[in-house]
């Protein structure tokens, strides 16, 4: 699997007369794992949102420098995107290989079945239960489909909102180092987090939005440095995830 470079510049975004996002510029280096950490209600998700195309935007979005803002969300996907939604939005009433087999709508028929088999190996668990109904997975394991199912469709810049959200600490600890072992394989990963230590624990650079608005950024060492960030978003919860 190849990632893709990204690059946003001037992004602005919202919902009808509302603007949520204020000329905000990200970028991330094929194949690394970007994150943008905040508050609830910073802006986050309607990034991500408006990345895919599920929002409309201005600015620039470049794929491998090749710019992608024009193109319909159906588009971004051909392209390589895909996007695990902080709902997760199972397909509840099937099972939960049949909602894998629907990420691979991209991949030809001969493919489906390796993807299938590489995911299981990822997620083992997916494995034990693939004939079980998705409505009736843990919190956890909801988590581990949805990021299964992108899998599945091949995805070069993967971007996950919230993967953490409700999730119990040692099933947070858990999908971290599937994101880890995701970037290894090449992928390249945008991560929005409120969970700052455990993403800057993963993260090769990360971004810090507050209001709207890019307020800080540079190497996880950059932003464990500084101390309004520490006191803001590292102060509680120890040392470990």
């Amino acid at each position: 699997m190849t990632g893709m470079s990204l690059q946003v510049d001037d992004f602005c975004a919202g919902y009808g007369r509302t603007q949520v996002l204020n000329s905000v510029s990200v970028k991330a280096d094929a194949g690394s794992l970007v994150t943008i950490i905040g508050a609830n209600g910073a802006g986050k998700s309607t990034l991500l949102n408006a990345i895919m195309g599920i929002l409309p935007s201005t600015g620039r979005i470049a794929l491998n420098e090749r710019r992608i803002d024009m193109l319909p969300l159906e588009q971004r996907v051909v392209n390589g995107m895909c996007l695990v939604p902080e709902r997760r939005e199972l397909f509840a009433d099937l099972t939960v290989e049949d909602n894998l087999r629907l990420g691979a709508f991209r991949r030809k028929r001969d493919d489906r079945q390796p993807a299938l088999e590489a995911v299981f190996a990822q997620f083992p668990r997916l494995k034990e239960r693939r004939r079980q109904i998705a409505g009736t997975l843990s919190g956890g394991e909801r988590q581990m489909l949805a990021m299964g199912r992108a899998l599945m469709a091949n995805p070069r810049l993967l971007m996950l909102d919230e993967p953490s959200l409700g999730l119990a600490p040692l099933i947070v600890r858990e999908i971290f180092h599937t994101l880890t072992a995701l970037r290894q394989t090449g992928v390249t990963i945008l991560l929005v987090e409120q969970n700052a230590r455990a993403a800057l624990q993963v993260a090769d650079y990360a971004y810090v939005m507050e209001l709207g608005a890019i307020t800080a950024e540079g190497t996880p060492a950059d932003i464990e440095k500084n101390s309004r960030l520490i006191e803001s978003y590292l102060g509680l919860g120890g040392k470990d995830y």
